[in-house]
C-alpha cells in the first residue's frame, strides 16, 4: 500500500516520518512542497502517476494566521486552490484523501459563561463536550476561511475524503507554541500570556498516529465512513495554561503573567472557545486519546 503525504518539511509531515517504523506494511511517499506544490494541478498529476498512490494525506497548507490578513491570495492559493487540486487527483487515481483542517473554521467565543459558535451569537453550544463535526464553521479571518473553503472544494470534488480538523498543534518538529515558549523563556525573565481563549493541545505525533489509524482501518476492507472529524488531544486549558505546563515539565523557571485578549492585539482574530469533541472519531475508529497534559509529558 502507498500512501503519499504532501507537506513533508511542515510539522506534521515531519511527525509521520517520525513514526514510519511503526508501518511496515505501507511504503511512505513524502514529498515537500518543492517536489509537489499542491498550487501546480499539473505537477501534483505528474506525481499521483509516478506513485499511483492508495491514500493521500494532505499535511501541505498556509498556516500562518496572522500574516494570512496581508495575504489572502496566497493562502487561498494554498488552502483552497491547492486542495482542491489534491482532490482531483485523488479522484482521477480512486485515491483516499486524508485532509487536516482547523478548529478555525469557527469563530467560538464566551459571552456571560456560555459558550457559542458564531460570530452573531445565534448558536449555543450544544455539547459540553466541545464543538462537533456538525457544528455551523463561522471563520472569522482569512486562515480559518480559506481553511474552510478548501474543506468545500474537497467535499464538492471527491467523495472518499476525511477532513480531520485539530487545534493547537505542537511537537519537537518546525515552528509552534512550545517551541516559541521555550525559546522566550531562554532569552527573558518574565512573559505574559493570553488566558482568555480555550481550546486542547494536538502532538502533532498524536495526529499522526490517529491518521495512519483511520488509514489502517481502511486497509483490507474500506470502512466508507467518509466526511469530517474532529482530533486533539483531551482535556482543555487557555494558552496561559499551556505555557505554564510547558515550563513545569521542562523544569523552567520565569515569571509567566496571565493577559486578556484585549492586551495582546493581533492581525488576525482568534476563537475564544475551540475545544473540539472526539466522540465521532473514537467511536468510528476506535481511536484511543491521551490527555493533553500527558501526551505533553511523555514528548
Amino acid at each position: 500500500m502507498v500512501v503519499l503525504v504532501t507537506g513533508a518539511n511542515g510539522q506534521l509531515g515531519q511527525a509521520i516520518q517520525s513514526i514510519v517504523g511503526n508501518y511496515p506494511s505501507i511504503d511512505f511517499v513524502f514529498c515537500s512542497s518543492s517536489e509537489l506544490n499542491i498550487t501546480d494541478k499539473s505537477n501534483c498529476e505528474t506525481v499521483f502517476e509516478k506513485y499511483k498512490p492508495n491514500f493521500c494525506i494532505n499535511a501541505a497548507a498556509y498556516t500562518a494566521v496572522d500574516k494570512a490578513e496581508s495575504e489572502p491570495e496566497k493562502a487561498f492559493s494554498i488552502n483552497v486552490t491547492g486542495a482542491q487540486n489534491i482532490a482531483e487527483v485523488c479522484k482521477i487515481h480512486d485515491t483516499i484523501l486524508l485532509h487536516v483542517s482547523t478548529d478555525f473554521v469557527f469563530d467560538a467565543k464566551f459571552v456571560d459563561g456560555i459558550a457559542y459558535y458564531d460570530r452573531e451569537l445565534r448558536l449555543p453550544l450544544k455539547s459540553e463536550k466541545g464543538l462537533t463535526e456538525t457544528d455551523v464553521p463561522f471563520p472569522a479571518g482569512v486562515y480559518g476561511l480559506t481553511k474552510l473553503q478548501g474543506e468545500q472544494a474537497i467535499e464538492s470534488t471527491w467523495e472518499k475524503h476525511f477532513i480531520v480538523r485539530t487545534s493547537w498543534v505542537y511537537s519537537q518538529f518546525a515552528n509552534n507554541f512550545m517551541k516559541t515558549m521555550l525559546r522566550l523563556a531562554s532569552e527573558r525573565d518574565s512573559l505574559s500570556v493570553v488566558a482568555d481563549q480555550i481550546g486542547t493541545p494536538t502532538n502533532a505525533v498524536d495526529l499522526a498516529e490517529a491518521l495512519l489509524k483511520i488509514i489502517t482501518s481502511s486497509q483490507n476492507e474500506p470502512i466508507e465512513v467518509y466526511g469530517i472529524y474532529n482530533f486533539s488531544n483531551e482535556g482543555q486549558c487557555s494558552w496561559y495554561d499551556f505555557a505554564a505546563e510547558i515550563f513545569r515539565v521542562n523544569n523552567v523557571s520565569i515569571n509567566l503573567q496571565p493577559i486578556p485578549t484585549s492586551a495582546y492585539p493581533t492581525p488576525a482574530k482568534r476563537p475564544a472557545y475551540s475545544v473540539l469533541d472526539k466522540s465521532k472519531i473514537k467511536k468510528v475508529f476506535g481511536i484511543e486519546i491521551k490527555n493533553w497534559e500527558d501526551s505533553l509529558k511523555k514528548f
